[in-house]
């Protein structure tokens, strides 16, 4: 079968995007895992699918699947890109949109100036809204935020904000992003068993009280160069935190990334870009995958 995509990136993030309104996409795990794969597919952080809507206020269902294959809640970067998309398709003209995703309705705005502002939901704290077990845990308050101290083998305790935007996220404050340990003590938070639903990691490094720097370990993709739930993210943890002030432009290793919290509105905006448009045979794609897994020593 053979499947029409589109390649695109917001600030790095790069993404698979397909359009399954005019074409019968049945997206699986092996499928996905199979576009993602940057040795033998396309190559991306993850899978945007663009679908017909089941609610009946919104415009396009938009789905997101990582480059492990699990569902994911949100991608603010995917949502600019599949603003992008649907208006470079000619699938809508519509301006602002109305997308559905997994956990609800969100509006995406595509600006004069080429980049798209995205209003990204409703912003949650308390831990349960992450699945985040926190018996016998060590709590700190800090200002109107509160810190929890997560054990991990081979680091010290790690004092972390709990933000979930949609997607679960657990901010990091850090002295220098260059240093921090992304690499090491990422895929342990991410994957940490107090974790039901595992987690994205941010470190965050304040430059002034508007301006971050910002790495993240994506729960399904490891690091990428851009997370826009996690800068959303990292800039109400350091708002919450007395650290930031509304609007925070936070740089990730892909570019910027402008965002504003204020009467419990979240807003991102940045850029939305395409590198290239092509077609892929899925199934003979996804054996190949499924041949080179079965080959791995």
């Amino acid at each position: 079968m053979i499947w029409n995509f589109v390649k695109m990136h917001g600030a790095g993030n790069d993404f698979v995007v397909l359009d399954g309104v005019r074409q019968n996409i049945d997206l699986t795990p092996e499928r996905a895992r199979a576009l993602a794969d940057r040795h033998f597919g396309i190559g991306a952080d993850q899978i945007l699918l663009v679908d017909t809507p089941l609610h009946p206020e919104a415009d396009f269902r938009y789905r997101i699947f990582n480059a492990d294959g699990s569902e994911v809640e949100h991608c603010g970067n995917g949502a600019r890109c599949f603003v992008r998309f649907v208006h470079e398709q000619g699938l809508s003209r519509r301006n602002p949109l109305r997308a559905e995703i997994k956990s609800g309705i969100i509006t995406l705005d595509s600006t004069g100036n080429g980049d798209v502002s995205v209003e990204m939901g409703q912003t949650r704290f308390e831990p349960q809204a992450l699945a985040f077990d926190v018996q016998g845990l060590q709590s700190t308050p800090c200002a109107d935020d509160t810190l929890w101290a997560l054990p991990l083998p081979g680091h010290n305790d790690v004092q972390l904000s709990l933000v979930a935007i949609s997607n679960p996220h657990a901010v990091q404050l850090v002295d220098d992003i260059q240093t921090a340990p992304v690499g090491t003590a990422g895929p342990l938070i991410e994957s940490h068993p107090r974790f039901a639903q595992r987690v994205n990691a941010g470190f965050m490094q304040v430059l002034d009280r508007h301006t971050i720097k910002l790495r993240v370990y994506e729960r399904g993709a490891g690091e990428t160069l851009a997370c826009g739930t996690g800068a959303c993210a990292a800039a109400v943890a350091g708002i919450r935190r007395g650290l930031l002030d509304s609007p925070v432009l936070v740089h990730t290793r892909g570019g910027p990334l402008a965002i504003t919290w204020a009467d419990n509105l979240l807003h991102m905006s940045g850029p939305a870009v395409t590198v290239f448009a092509g077609s892929v045979d899925i199934d003979t794609l996804t054996e190949q995958l499924t041949t080179k897994d079965f080959l791995q020593p």
